[in-house]
């Protein structure tokens, strides 16, 4: 959590990275690098980073260290985007943070434990477009393609859903 802080004291000193200018490609990125994608997988790649250094012991627990990441940068966010009283930021951009979180996280445990090629290729792909759809989706619902995001939404939460329903077959 303290990294998170830090994070979030260094996201509201600097601001945002990119200008969002109108409805394309620097909306589009805006909602990647500042919005909804960067924000959860730079805690991923530290923990990778960290567990390197660390060694693999038994399996990481990427999901909560990406989300207790997340906390401190959600409150700050939450008070400065109260006041634009916009669903899309209060609301969308939480749901796309855990779907990202715990989606890339199930898939990189899946990756590790995978021995079929087919199957870790596919992991990798997945971890790949999953980030692309979060902010195609923040990117959707801001246009007013109201259809399309609810469909990349429902895209980005699948590997959600197999996490739990892989952690509830477990039990």
């Amino acid at each position: 959590m303290l990294l998170g802080s830090i994070t979030a004291i260094l996201q509201f000193l600097l601001g945002y990275i990119v200008n969002p200018g109108g409805f394309g490609l620097s909306r589009w990125l805006f909602g990647f690098i500042d919005i909804v994608s960067l924000p959860v997988i730079v805690p991923i790649l530290v923990y990778i980073f960290m567990n390197i250094f660390r060694g693999f012991a038994g399996e990481a627990d990427f999901t909560n260290f990406t989300l207790l990441w997340l906390i401190p940068i959600g409150g700050l966010r939450a008070l400065s985007w109260s006041s634009l009283s916009d669903p899309i930021l209060l609301v969308m951009t939480p749901l796309l943070w855990t779907a990202l979180a715990v989606g890339i996280s199930f898939l990189i445990n899946w990756l590790t434990s995978c021995k079929n090629v087919f199957l870790a290729i596919l992991s990798v792909l997945c971890m790949i477009i999953l980030p692309i759809s979060a902010a195609a989706a923040y990117w959707a619902f801001f246009s007013q393609y109201t259809l399309i995001g609810f469909g990349l939404l429902f895209i980005t939460h699948i590997p959600f859903a197999l996490s739990l329903h892989f952690d509830i077959k477990m039990i």
